[in-house]
């Protein structure tokens, strides 16, 4: 299929980066211009990273981690809204955004790509911050916060690939309450003799806006994102995971994080996703469960994409939550 996930997951639309400073994201201000730029070097080359708001302030920073693999942080700028609280923290994993693309697949291990937040951490001086994550940065946060790092103010884990084994379960529980017709058509595209791509990418793209992003990105997110190197994005999506999101062919068809929730911080950690997320809530809620004195969210209205789809009502959460977590 050619229909992009990681399009549309980083909001891609055509255009000039021509966004002013300030923007609304559903109601709170969001800042599509850094405070400030630099790159951090890590293993295979250097990443992008920005900042909004004082990192000297009286709270902990916000990390977070965008998806994809691949997508870039663009979709989380509505984060940025957060700053007139604490400094937010977007970067660009290597071969994504505009952080260096060298395109060696030696770069692409999850270990690595988790080693990337102590690097940043280092270059921008902090002792103490928040760590967050969506989709596959969920799959990074839980990484992350399974090595127990004393920094760790709290955890969100948004959204999360924990295990392929469970995500393509549920990926092929919501492909099956299709109406019969798109369904029909994606068991076509995945036989010996598929229909035309167009007929494929529709009925792919109708799974996702049910179940990855309901809504659509703001124009000036659409336009920053427009400005943004293409580097390895997609390249990185195909060989880590697949071709679309019901099977996966890639480095990570056998990946299995549920192994790491016993060693999470629970009281400090909250899981969230969307009502209509690809990563069922049934499932993620089950997830929390198995952390002892962790916590469990769901976003009503909002599908995977849940900064498109439900922005303020997250955004809400993550102050409360942040806030309760801040002093140590």
């Amino acid at each position: 299929m050619k229909f992009d996930r990681r399009a549309l997951l980083g909001g891609l639309a055509a255009g000039a980066f021509a966004a002013p400073v300030l923007a609304r994201a559903a109601g709170q201000a969001m800042r599509i211009a850094p405070d400030r730029e630099l790159m951090v070097p890590v293993q295979g080359g250097s990443i992008y990273v920005r900042v909004n708001g004082d990192l000297k302030g009286p709270n902990p920073p916000l990390v977070y981690m965008h998806g994809g693999p691949g997508s870039g942080h663009s979709g989380l700028l509505p984060l940025t809204a957060l700053a007139d609280d604490r400094a937010v923290i977007l970067y660009d994993q290597l071969d994504s955004g505009r952080s260096d693309a060298p395109q060696d697949p030696a770069n692409w291990q999850v270990s690595r790509f988790v080693d990337e937040l102590d690097h940043i951490r280092d270059a921008l001086g902090i002792t103490r911050w928040h760590v967050g994550g969506g989709s596959w940065g969920g799959t990074l946060a839980l990484e992350y916060g399974a090595r127990r790092r004393p920094e760790m103010a709290s955890l969100v884990i948004q959204s999360p690939l924990v295990s392929t084994r469970r995500w393509i379960a549920d990926a092929n529980l919501l492909r099956s309450q299709l109406p019969a017709g798109w369904r029909a058509t994606l068991d076509a595209c995945d036989g010996a003799a598929p229909p035309a791509a167009s007929q494929c990418d529709a009925a792919t793209a109708a799974f996702y806006k049910l179940h990855v992003a309901r809504g659509n990105r703001s124009p000036e997110i659409a336009a920053y994102r427009a400005g943004l190197p293409r580097n390895a994005g997609r390249k990185i999506y195909q060989e880590m995971w697949g071709k679309a999101e019901f099977v996966s062919t890639g480095t990570l068809k056998d990946y299995d994080g549920e192994p790491l929730l016993a060693k999470l911080d629970g009281p400090r950690t909250l899981f969230v996703c969307g009502e209509y997320d690809e990563a069922r809530p049934a499932t993620v809620a089950a997830f929390a469960h198995r952390v002892r004195g962790a916590t469990f969210r769901e976003i009503k209205g909002s599908a995977h994409s849940i900064l498109t789809d439900a922005p303020d009502s997250y955004l809400t959460l993550l102050r409360t939550w942040l806030a309760r977590h801040d002093r140590a």
